[in-house]
């Protein structure tokens, strides 16, 4: 589809000839996500549905303590330091970003007055300048006015590297510029299709410069609002255990009348999966539980405890198996894992194409995850036209010893194959979950059977997925050789999730590990491919692009999709709640309330 042919469907909508829903779903086929469907939208002068989760309560407070569990406890509450989403969910009870995203799709402004718009001047013609307008008479927690300051400040600490934060990449190609007490603009240095990336969602928290000023760069792991933090939420810290518990009390000036419906709450962490869901589903101890990678038939069983239900919100959120690029045991310049380093086995693409044919990912469907996994052979997975159909998953153990055989890899007296010095004996980690140790348990059997030998190695999930620079068990260092966790698609574009293969995204001593590239992957075809994305504007030539970075990704066998994850939680019969696959899980946490409110 040319421009020409979507500018005359914008017509339609705008002439309201063609609903909304339909265009969205007509860009959906091309390529896009909602959310970007309806960005274009607004570029071309149509202004966003911004309609707010529906809401019944009629004053602040009165609905008692909201009790929550994230089986991975939250270990620091500062949202550019969260590497993974236990973090960003800590950190979005209290801090909020300029936009999020609903489950259609539209932008919903927090600390925006409005979305930017072409109307409303806040999207320029070339897409290189957008203009945001701030809510006014919001207040940080300890009373301050929340400003255009703080805005630029967010920017200016996200993109310093000595800060060494995780969003670094979303911030440190633009520019921002304080406009006026209430109104920030943002300078691209081309035109950029997915311009609300910086300032929204997960990636997009704002925090306060009166707070933080004094500790960007390298003093910023030294901030104590690190772990107590100061934001405009609709809750303020009241209590904080790293790993084990998070407490706020409702916000008495929070900026949206009548909001939050609870007087306080709660995010217990700790346990694991299946102590989540049934301290949901059978004995109603808890409101909501996070993330629940669960045996399919453990969660129908827990299902009939009649407590609450369990919800399926679909995203592009991928388990899979990383292939480390680089020397995990021996260090180069004080550093293990360096990129200066090759891998002994791995860097023979053989070895590499072998261990992709001994992963069962149908049976790892069938027999653990049901309706809360399907295999696959892509990592890039939603919107379904930029997945892959080139691709295909084979589980072959014959094949795979032909393979190894051909390649020089022998088996000796003790059944493992190995080349000169270099055996074919491997640490493979993961975090401790029954779905995980199950997987392990597949994937080693098979390769005993090709000559392969995986020592198995489980690591606490608060340990495995903490942001602790000095612990050396975190998948961001990745010491050992073979490790396997999920990754998540919480932004509504794929330019997001896909920067974690950049070259120039390696994680590493210099970056203090909070960079994306975690398997340290390069390949100069990819960065050339993706940055072509950046600029293209045409929905059916950036999906062909996505594509091809999928292709190159997922066909080198570094990287071994398992299975595609919707998002899976569990839900008390009491509670309403709000639902989106392109934001996180608490996106609009101050508009919960109970159903009897």
């Amino acid at each position: 589809m040319d421009e020409r042919a979507i500018r005359a469907l914008v017509e339609e909508v705008r002439e309201g000839k063609l609903p909304r829903r339909s265009f969205v779903q007509k860009m959906i086929s091309l390529g896009l996500t909602a959310p970007m469907a309806g960005m274009m939208l607004m570029h071309y002068g149509v202004a966003s549905a911004q309609t707010m989760p529906a809401y019944r309560p009629t004053r602040r407070g009165g609905g008692g303590t909201l009790k929550i569990l994230w089986w991975q406890g939250p270990v620091h509450l500062q949202p550019h330091f969260a590497a993974g989403t236990k973090e960003q969910e800590g950190s979005r009870i209290f801090y909020e970003p300029l936009n999020s995203w609903d489950a259609d799709g539209n932008m919903i402004p927090v600390l925006a007055a409005e979305a930017p718009t072409r109307e409303n001047g806040g999207v320029s013609a070339d897409l290189k300048t957008i203009t945001w307008k701030l809510k006014r008479g919001v207040t940080w927690h300890d009373g301050q006015p929340f400003t255009a300051d703080d805005v630029v400040f967010t920017w200016e600490y996200a993109r310093d590297p000595a800060t060494a934060t995780v969003t670094i990449d979303t911030y440190n190609h633009i520019r921002v510029e304080k406009v006026d007490s209430h109104t920030v603009r943002v300078h691209f240095q081309k035109p950029t299709p997915y311009w609300a990336e910086p300032f929204s969602g997960p990636r997009g928290m704002i925090i306060p410069k009166h707070v933080f000023g004094p500790y960007v760069g390298a003093k910023s792991r030294e901030a104590p609002a690190n772990i107590k933090p100061v934001g405009t939420g609709p809750y303020r810290i009241t209590g904080f255990t790293p790993g084990d518990m998070v407490r706020g009390e409702a916000n008495p000036n929070y900026h949206i009348p009548n909001r939050p419906h609870f007087d306080a709450i709660e995010m217990k962490g700790g346990g694991d999966a299946v102590g989540a869901a049934r301290a949901v589903l059978q004995t109603g101890e808890y409101d909501y539980a996070w993330n629940l990678q669960v045996e399919d038939e453990i969660l129908k069983r827990l299902e009939t405890g009649g407590k609450g239900k369990v919800t399926i919100t679909q995203t592009g959120n991928i388990e899979f198996i990383l292939l480390n690029t680089t020397d995990p045991w021996n260090e180069v310049d004080g550093e293990r894992g360096s990129i200066k380093s090759k891998h002994p086995a791995f860097q023979d693409k053989a070895v590499r194409d072998a261990m992709a044919l001994l992963v069962d990912r149908k049976g790892v469907q069938d027999f653990i995850y049901g309706r809360t996994g399907f295999a696959t052979a892509n990592f890039l997975n939603a919107p379904s036209r930029v997945q892959s159909k080139n691709l295909k998953y084979e589980f072959n153990i014959d094949k795979a010893n032909q393979i190894l055989e051909a390649a020089g890899w022998k088996k000796g007296p003790d059944g493992i194959r190995a080349k000169g010095n270099v055996k074919l004996k491997f640490v493979y980690q993961t975090s401790v979950n029954q779905p995980r140790q199950k997987t392990q348990a597949i994937v080693k059997d098979a390769a005993t059977k090709a000559g392969i030998d995986l020592e198995l190695k489980s690591v606490t999930a608060a340990v495995f997925f903490g942001s602790d620079v000095a612990n050396p068990d975190t998948y961001q260092k990745f010491w050992t050789d073979v490790q396997m966790y999920t990754t998540t698609m919480t932004d509504p574009d794929p330019q997001v999730f896909m920067n974690q293969f950049k070259s120039d995204q390696c994680a590493q001593k210099a970056n203090k590990w909070a960079s994306r590239n975690i398997c340290r992957w390069r390949s100069a075809e990819y960065d050339k491919t993706y940055d072509a994305a950046e600029n293209e504007l045409d929905p059916a030539k950036r999906a062909a692009l996505f594509i091809r970075m999928n292709d190159l990704v997922c066909t080198d066998h570094h990287i071994i999709p398992v299975v595609g994850r919707p998002r899976v939680q569990a839900v008390s019969s009491r509670m309403v709640v709000h639902s989106s696959g392109w934001d996180n899980d608490l996106w609009a946490l101050a508009h919960w309330h109970t159903a009897s409110a």
